[in-house]
């Protein structure tokens, strides 16, 4: 059974970048290699074994990159008022009286830091296909909270 990776476009379009951006700085890594190769006895030449495993851990990223682009299924946003993948939603915790808002997208793209949550993180998952206005019970490890709906943009 193939796992398919759901991602919004825009974390797509990130790994994509990501991928050229490591191809395009490949040709720099194999050259240190190889210049580090020619100074001489391989066994104790530092500089040879830091350029092996920098380019070997390029290589490991760009496959791994490569497989969540193969393996990705790309949600378009749809607005049907009610909160899915893509969506950006604006969120009021019971506990406090300010808004915050955040955006849903697939576990690769989460960042709380940015406003992103991913759709199977407990937040995600209270809030998934409800409407603004809803108010929703979030089963969090570090225990229960509630949630209001104010926006679904």
């Amino acid at each position: 059974m193939v796992y398919y990776q759901k991602m919004t476009p825009e974390g797509y379009k990130k790994i994509e970048d990501e991928i050229a951006r490591l191809k395009k700085d490949r040709p720099r890594r194999i050259k240190i290699l190889q210049q580090a190769r020619s100074m001489g006895d391989l066994s104790e030449n530092t500089e040879y074994t830091e350029a092996k495993r920098d380019l070997g851990h390029l290589q490991s990223r760009l496959r791994y990159l490569g497989k969540q682009l193969k393996y990705a299924e790309v949600i378009e946003a749809k607005n049907y008022g009610k909160v899915n993948m893509g969506s950006t939603v604006v969120l009021k915790f019971d506990d406090d009286e300010k808004t915050e808002e955040y955006q849903i997208v697939g576990r690769m793209e989460a960042d709380l830091a940015k406003g992103k949550t991913a759709f199977d993180s407990p937040l995600g998952q209270a809030i998934m296909k409800q409407q603004a206005g809803s108010t929703v019970t979030v089963s969090a490890p570090a225990g229960d909270y509630s949630v209001t709906i104010v926006e679904v943009k």
